[in-house]
């Protein structure tokens, strides 16, 4: 009977083993987090900020068939989809300048902001999003 006994022992791990191993993998998952946080961070500033430079094409074709980039009151970028109500001549209007999800939301889940005229450009509009610690980003931003 003893001899059994033993046997069983040496083939299984104890509680504390297990544990052991659980704690080293959560330390070590914790560690490729801490690293990789910077590098997703940068990704998503970098992708909000891909996305914003699409919104330059359609907004310079809607500028040129109604003579003016869309306002807030026309929608902001909504008004590529579908014409603005306060159009004088909606004959004018060419669209839609973008598929519906070619609006996306920025990287994390919030809509552009938008600004015709906007503060940072006369000739043209603002187009921008803050990431969550509260960094702009934004057509006139530089890349960081």
């Amino acid at each position: 009977m003893l001899h059994l006994d033993a046997r069983r022992r040496e083939g299984g791990f104890t509680l504390i083993e297990v544990l052991l191993v659980m704690v080293i993998l959560v330390v070590l998952a914790s560690f490729a987090l801490v690293a990789t946080g910077p590098m997703i961070r940068k990704y998503k500033i970098n992708q909000a900020k891909a996305q914003i430079g699409m919104f330059k094409t359609p907004l310079d074709a809607y500028n040129m068939d109604i003579g003016t980039y869309p306002s807030i009151a026309d929608g902001g970028l909504q008004a590529l989809l579908s014409p603005p109500p306060s159009l004088m001549n909606p004959t004018k209007w060419q669209g839609p300048y973008v598929e519906a999800d070619m609006i996306p939301p920025d990287p994390w889940g919030n809509s552009y902001q938008y600004a015709y005229p906007g503060p940072h450009h006369t000739d043209g509009p603002d187009i921008w999003t803050f990431s969550p610690e509260g960094q702009e980003i934004g057509n006139w931003t530089s890349n960081q």
